[in-house]
């Protein structure tokens, strides 16, 4: 016959089993609370705006909440990298601060994993006349 212990009864719902968290899910979890914060433009760098946006013109494709995000996640714990592109004006240390706060908070809030660290790497600033090179870039003319 089969005890209490060995069958599981008697045991919490919560600790009967595993959760694996996929990176990709941490990914979204991070470029999306990244993203939230004032002064940052966006995530990633030049390359790689450039082929995220020609990827986005494809019939079906979408904006990647991933780009600029790198993660790692083990059973309990994970690390962020994150490249970041700040609005002009903004105080850079400020927002990447903000950024880890954010970031860290919200990871922690929808996975359980402890955050062990968050790099921001600022990559560029992003100017407000830029705003109308951009829109015209890789259009066919």
């Amino acid at each position: 016959m089969l005890q209490a212990h060995e069958t599981g009864l008697g045991t919490a719902p919560g600790i009967r089993g595993r959760t694996a968290i996929a990176d990709g899910v941490v990914e979204k979890i991070a470029g999306t609370a990244a993203r939230e914060v004032p002064g940052v433009y966006t995530l990633g760098g030049r390359i790689s705006r450039s082929m995220g946006a020609a990827r986005d013109m494809v019939p079906g494709g979408r904006p990647s909440v991933t780009r600029g995000v790198r993660v790692e996640v083990g059973e309990r714990q994970t690390a962020v990298d994150l490249a970041v592109i700040v609005d002009y004006g903004f105080a850079i240390a400020d927002v990447a601060a903000e950024v880890r706060e954010n970031v860290i908070a919200s990871v922690e809030r929808m996975t359980d994993l402890e955050v062990v660290e968050v790099n921001v790497a600022v990559n560029d600033v992003h100017l407000p006349d830029e705003e109308a090179d951009e829109e015209t870039e890789g259009r066919v003319q």
